[in-house]
């Protein structure tokens, strides 16, 4: 596992495409803002374990809106 430190406002590149932003850090808990192509599936790992017992695939544009946040850019 790479582990890496970062403050607010900083960002992690992982290939050309996806972007890991921290947006918030308060206390223990650190909020994230994931830029990806939209055919890259993003979940919180419960979520993706969920999705796999059940046996579904997110695919594009197939995603629950009762378990994935929001795709779109949000204002700060």
């Amino acid at each position: 596992m790479l582990v890496l430190s970062r403050q607010r406002d900083e960002s992690i590149m992982i290939g050309d495409k996806v972007v890991i932003t921290i947006v918030d850090i308060r206390g223990d808990k650190v909020r994230l803002g994931i830029e990806a192509p939209q055919e890259v599936p993003v979940h919180r790992q419960e979520v993706y374990e969920a999705i796999k017992r059940e046996g579904r695939h997110s695919g594009p544009g197939k995603e629950s809106s009762s378990l994935v946040g929001n795709r779109e850019k949000s204002s700060p």
